[in-house]
């Protein structure tokens, strides 16, 4: 005779890790229950289902509503590497949004996951890195970094990561806290460190590299301490790069270390004006808009203006121009006109 018995088994192709999402709304109350469980096994399968739940946004702000951040800040601190592993991947899915980067200031996720800088585990690491990188796309998250105090330590962190992709992500993050504030990187070496990554073979890092060096010479220490390092020669160099966003941020930079005078003198000792002049017909807009500037300020210099006055036809083809863009063309355009009337100022 036939009877009815539950298995004990799990039903074929179920997935065991994503088991605690058929509690419906009670999904993230359990998971939250078993972040705590002192059981290896029960965290790390909360921290697995978590994963694929934080690609929500809505999952994140229930999730920071029933205080799972607080829990997450604690297996930061766990003995176990998986754990500390899954706990930042979980993190830096949440900070890709912003109700999770909301989450983060509003629990102090950024500080908690510093202590994790020099975790021997370099997957943990990484997520770390991804979650700051994600964090600085807005600029309060950039603030909290900076408010931290970590911009000394991962301008560290940028000489001694072997990882390329680790580089790259730092670099990433410094390029945005640097726009809003370079002091501290300032004080930390950054731009003996930068100068280095000037040089290294990965397009990506040379890029990277010079575009936190145009957001550091934004200011007047900044601009000093690249012409004191002597930068400049390196960046002229950058401008004959094979890649066009090298050119493009090199001369940016250049852009704004050349506003002073010593700045100006370097880069026209490194004979930058011939290679200013071919990134007038980039295909990159802002590579051209960077080149014209840069070209600008080394006109406001007698030599420079001397050495440009050949060349003020290709800038007044440059002020009629047109773009299928209104508001490139008449940035193009506007910088165009300034280039001529300095070009052509008689003292």
């Amino acid at each position: 005779m036939a009877h009815s018995q539950n298995s004990m088994e799990f039903p074929v192709n179920i997935n065991t890790t994503q088991i605690t999402t058929a509690y419906g709304h009670r999904a993230l109350p359990k998971l939250k229950e078993e972040l705590q469980s002192e059981d290896l096994q029960t965290r790390q399968k909360a921290l697995m289902a978590l994963c694929d739940l934080m690609h929500d946004p809505e999952c994140i702000y229930k999730a920071m509503s029933i205080g799972c951040m607080e829990n997450l800040k604690v297996l930061l601190k766990d003995s176990n590497s998986m754990v500390r592993m899954k706990t930042t991947e979980v993190l830096y899915i949440t900070a890709s949004h912003s109700v999770g980067r909301y989450a983060f200031l509003e629990h102090d996720i950024v500080l908690a996951l510093s202590f994790l800088l020099n975790d021997l585990s370099p997957v943990c690491r990484g997520n770390l890195y991804k979650a700051y990188m994600q964090l600085v796309q807005v600029p309060r998250g950039a603030q909290e970094i900076i408010s931290k105090g970590l911009i000394s330590p991962l301008v560290w962190k940028l000489q001694v990561e072997r990882e390329e992709e680790f580089q790259e992500l730092i670099l990433d993050t410094l390029v945005l806290c640097l726009r809003e504030d370079a002091t501290e990187a300032l004080g930390s070496n950054v731009v003996l460190v930068l100068k280095q990554k000037l040089l290294s073979v990965n397009e990506n890092i040379r890029s990277k590299a010079a575009h936190a060096l145009l957001n550091v010479s934004i200011s007047r220490e900044g601009k000093k301490q690249v012409c004191k390092f002597d930068v400049i020669p390196i960046l002229v160099h950058l401008l004959k790069d094979p890649v066009e966003h090298v050119k493009s941020n090199a001369a940016g930079a250049l852009m704004f270390a050349t506003v002073i005078t010593e700045g100006k003198y370097a880069a026209l000792e490194a004979q930058a004006i011939s290679p200013l002049l071919e990134l007038l017909h980039s295909p990159m807009t802002v590579a051209r808009l960077n080149a014209t500037k840069a070209l600008t300020m080394l006109a406001e210099a007698p030599e420079g203006r001397k050495v440009l006055q050949v060349h003020v036809p290709t800038f007044r083809a440059m002020e009629v121009e047109s773009h299928e863009k209104p508001q490139v063309a008449e940035a193009l355009q506007r910088a165009a006109r300034i280039a001529v009337s300095v070009i052509e100022f008689k003292p």
